[in-house]
């Protein structure tokens, strides 16, 4: 299906009618299209329609598709889907729209009634079903798929598998991940589960609650540790809520909203004392700072709830930056690039903070990347679910990292395993590391140095 720009005429808002082809509840958001003009200043900013030129796969095609649904001209089908599910939901569009369409929004809304009139089937849905209600909201589970990992990488399975080639038999994509997957250690929500409060240095700033996350625990709980490391350091109690849960975001994206309510209405009791909540992941900070959304249409306690949450709740590098920190004085010598997470700089916002806290360890030489808010195409899960996309996604943004660089900060863990695969696929020999984790080595090497 391709749709022309002269098909796209700028018609007067309207209201979701009895025509509307949306047969379940929470269907998109009419506000959210009302004030799109059309006006292709989003055009630019599409990865999608950058690669592919189609106007289905830019965000204002996508918005007529998903207001034309609503007004009974299309149905909900595989012509529908196609152009929803391959967006990269990034938020390009929305920084480049000068009435600020909440494309990303519509696009979540409009999966949502897609995969309830098309749900996966076959073994689609069955491994669809296993990770997102099977595995990610459940805390011990994801510790038991840690603890796998574990132990393939350390008996010497995974040399073994490598070795006898074991892996071609796989998607190359996959072949890929497993290449750069992360050294697995003990997620800290384990390793700290007796310590009600994890005391700051010295005199007490703020008590703040940490995401510690699904995959970011299990992947990158040496990320987490950092972050604990981080904010200790600079007076600030931390506390670990041992009932929080997954944040919903590969839900949301995935179309299965009613899950993703559910992990909300989890997080929003278990950090219900917290008077902050601190990210280190972009995309579920902003997830969970959209939880009112998933409440749109519930009842009025629960919105309100979702809405005090939503406030809490603030990223790793914004708070540092608002509250203060200390600076190092050990030198880390290294020239660094910075590459800005979708859902932190479109999403959340924030630009400069992490740029600020790179500058301003010693020792480090910060190298400007071209498009740095491009995004890399993980997107979640879309490197999985869209691999041939968001391999060229990946290869144009590997094209602005500069050559001269030693390590690529980020503020992410799906980008980071995203760039992560570029830098082997394309014979870089940069370290893909987290801001936070700069920060904490040059704490690390001021302390040793002491001693």
């Amino acid at each position: 299906m391709s749709i022309r720009e002269s098909d796209l005429k700028q018609d007067p808002p309207c209201a979701t009618t009895s025509l509307s082809n949306y047969l379940w509840k929470d269907q998109p958001d009419e506000n959210k299209w009302a004030d799109c003009v059309h006006c292709g200043m989003c055009l630019e900013a599409c990865p999608t329609y950058e690669l592919t030129g189609q106007e289905q796969h830019s965000p204002r095609g996508r918005v007529h598709l998903i207001k034309s649904v609503a007004e009974g001209k299309l149905e909900v089908n595989e012509q529908f889907m196609d152009p929803v599910f391959a967006c990269l939901d990034c938020r390009a569009c929305t920084t480049a729209c000068p009435a600020d369409v909440d494309v990303g929004g519509l696009i979540e809304e409009a999966r949502g009634q897609i995969r309830q009139a098309m749900p996966l089937t076959g073994w689609k849905g069955s491994v669809s079903k296993l990770f997102l209600k099977g595995i990610f909201p459940h805390q011990s589970r994801l510790n038991s798929v840690g603890s796998l990992l574990k132990f393939y990488q350390k008996s010497g399975m995974q040399k073994v598998v490598r070795k006898t080639g074991v892996m071609k038999i796989m998607p190359q994509h996959l072949v890929e991940m497993e290449a750069i997957m992360p050294e697995i250690s003990t997620p800290v929500r384990k390793r700290y589960k007796n310590e009600k409060v994890i005391k700051g240095k010295g005199k007490t700033k703020n008590e703040v609650a940490l995401l510690t996350g699904c995959v970011m625990d299990v992947m990158f709980s040496d990320i987490n540790e950092s972050t604990i490391n981080v904010l200790t350091r600079n007076g600030n109690d931390v506390v670990i809520p041992q009932n929080q849960t997954c944040c919903g975001a590969l839900h949301v994206h995935a179309g299965d909203r009613d899950t993703g309510r559910k992990l909300a209405k989890q997080n929003i009791e278990a950090f219900q004392n917290a008077d902050k909540i601190i990210v280190n992941a972009a995309g579920c900070g902003c997830m969970m700072q959209e939880y009112a959304e998933l409440f749109r249409e519930e009842d009025t306690e629960w919105h309100e709830r979702a809405e005090e949450f939503s406030a809490k709740v603030e990223d790793i590098s914004k708070y540092l930056h608002d509250t203060g920190y200390e600076i190092p004085k050990a030198k880390l010598n290294a020239r660094v690039t910075y590459h800005d997470a979708c859902h932190l700089a479109h999403g959340q916002g924030v630009r400069q903070e992490p740029r600020n806290i790179i500058l301003d360890i010693p020792g480090v030489e910060m190298v400007h990347m071209p498009n740095a808010d491009r995004c890399c195409g993980s997107a979640g899960i879309y490197n999985i679910t869209n691999p041939e996309m968001a391999g060229a996604v990946l290869e144009s943004k590997m094209k602005n990292v500069p050559d001269d660089v030693e390590m690529i900060s980020m503020g992410n863990p799906g980008c980071m395993l995203q760039m992560a695969m570029g830098v082997q696929k394309y014979g870089r020999n940069q370290k893909v590391v987290h801001t936070i984790q700069l920060l904490d080595w040059a704490y690390q090497k001021e302390e040793s140095v002491k001693e």
